[in-house]
Protein backbone atom coordinates (compact mmCIF):
# COMPACT_ATOMS: atom_id res chain seq x y z
CA UNK A 1 0.00 0.00 0.00
CA UNK A 2 1.51 3.34 -1.02
CA UNK A 3 1.31 5.93 1.72
CA UNK A 4 -0.39 9.22 0.84
CA UNK A 5 1.33 12.24 2.37
CA UNK A 6 -1.94 13.19 4.11
CA UNK A 7 -1.91 9.95 6.11
CA UNK A 8 -2.46 9.07 8.81
CA UNK A 9 -5.35 11.39 9.54
CA UNK A 10 -5.93 12.46 13.11
CA UNK A 11 -9.09 11.11 14.67
CA UNK A 12 -10.62 14.58 14.63
CA UNK A 13 -9.76 15.16 10.97
CA UNK A 14 -11.12 11.74 10.05
CA UNK A 15 -14.46 12.51 11.71
CA UNK A 16 -14.63 16.00 10.17
CA UNK A 17 -14.12 14.56 6.67
CA UNK A 18 -16.65 11.83 7.38
CA UNK A 19 -19.17 14.40 8.58
CA UNK A 20 -18.72 16.39 5.36
CA UNK A 21 -19.87 13.63 3.04
CA UNK A 22 -22.96 15.86 3.07
CA UNK A 23 -22.65 19.67 3.07
CA UNK A 24 -22.69 21.19 6.55
CA UNK A 25 -21.75 24.30 8.51
CA UNK A 26 -19.62 24.42 11.64
CA UNK A 27 -22.21 23.70 14.30
CA UNK A 28 -23.63 20.75 12.32
CA UNK A 29 -20.11 19.40 11.80
CA UNK A 30 -19.51 19.52 15.57
CA UNK A 31 -22.78 17.67 16.20
CA UNK A 32 -22.07 15.04 13.53
CA UNK A 33 -18.59 14.38 14.89
CA UNK A 34 -20.03 13.73 18.35
CA UNK A 35 -22.77 11.52 16.91
CA UNK A 36 -20.45 9.51 14.62
CA UNK A 37 -17.97 8.97 17.46
CA UNK A 38 -20.65 7.87 19.95
CA UNK A 39 -19.90 11.02 21.98
CA UNK A 40 -16.20 10.04 22.28
CA UNK A 41 -14.89 13.01 20.26
CA UNK A 42 -16.03 16.54 21.03
CA UNK A 43 -14.58 19.40 19.05
CA UNK A 44 -14.35 22.94 20.35
CA UNK A 45 -15.13 25.69 17.85
CA UNK A 46 -11.51 26.89 17.70
CA UNK A 47 -10.23 23.39 16.99
CA UNK A 48 -12.88 22.85 14.33
CA UNK A 49 -12.14 26.06 12.48
CA UNK A 50 -8.39 25.38 12.61
CA UNK A 51 -9.06 21.95 11.11
CA UNK A 52 -11.35 23.45 8.46
CA UNK A 53 -8.66 25.96 7.49
CA UNK A 54 -6.08 23.18 7.10
CA UNK A 55 -8.48 20.96 5.14
CA UNK A 56 -9.29 23.85 2.80
CA UNK A 57 -5.56 24.47 2.19
CA UNK A 58 -5.03 20.77 1.45
CA UNK A 59 -8.08 20.85 -0.87
CA UNK A 60 -9.71 17.98 1.03
CA UNK A 61 -12.84 20.11 1.56
CA UNK A 62 -14.32 23.15 -0.14
CA UNK A 63 -16.84 25.80 0.74
CA UNK A 64 -20.08 25.82 -1.21
CA UNK A 65 -22.63 28.51 -1.89
CA UNK A 66 -25.24 29.01 0.77
CA UNK A 67 -28.39 31.07 0.96
CA UNK A 68 -27.54 31.87 4.58
CA UNK A 69 -24.77 34.48 4.39
CA UNK A 70 -24.06 34.10 8.13
CA UNK A 71 -22.87 30.50 7.80
CA UNK A 72 -20.21 28.95 5.62
CA UNK A 73 -21.10 25.55 4.26
CA UNK A 74 -18.39 22.97 3.57
CA UNK A 75 -18.31 19.64 1.73
CA UNK A 76 -15.64 17.00 1.15
CA UNK A 77 -13.87 17.07 -2.25
CA UNK A 78 -13.06 14.06 -4.44
CA UNK A 79 -9.48 14.30 -3.16
CA UNK A 80 -10.82 14.31 0.41
CA UNK A 81 -12.94 11.21 -0.29
CA UNK A 82 -9.88 9.43 -1.64
CA UNK A 83 -7.79 10.34 1.41
CA UNK A 84 -10.64 9.19 3.68
CA UNK A 85 -10.86 5.89 1.78
CA UNK A 86 -7.09 5.36 1.96
CA UNK A 87 -7.04 6.00 5.70
CA UNK A 88 -9.91 3.57 6.19
CA UNK A 89 -7.93 0.93 4.28
CA UNK A 90 -4.86 1.70 6.38
CA UNK A 91 -6.82 1.19 9.60
CA UNK A 92 -8.43 -2.01 8.29
CA UNK A 93 -4.93 -3.35 7.60
CA UNK A 94 -3.88 -2.47 11.17
CA UNK A 95 -6.94 -4.25 12.55
CA UNK A 96 -6.34 -7.39 10.45
CA UNK A 97 -2.69 -7.62 11.53
CA UNK A 98 -3.50 -6.95 15.18
CA UNK A 99 -6.30 -9.52 15.26
CA UNK A 100 -4.16 -12.18 13.62
CA UNK A 101 -1.31 -11.61 16.09
CA UNK A 102 -3.56 -11.44 19.14
CA UNK A 103 -5.31 -14.66 18.13
CA UNK A 104 -2.11 -16.70 17.81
Amino acid sequence: MNRDNHLPLTETTYYVLLSLLEPAHGYVIMQKVEELSDQQVKIAAGTLYGAIENLLKQELIQSVNSEDKRRKIYVITDKGREVLRLDCERMQHLIRITQSLLNQ
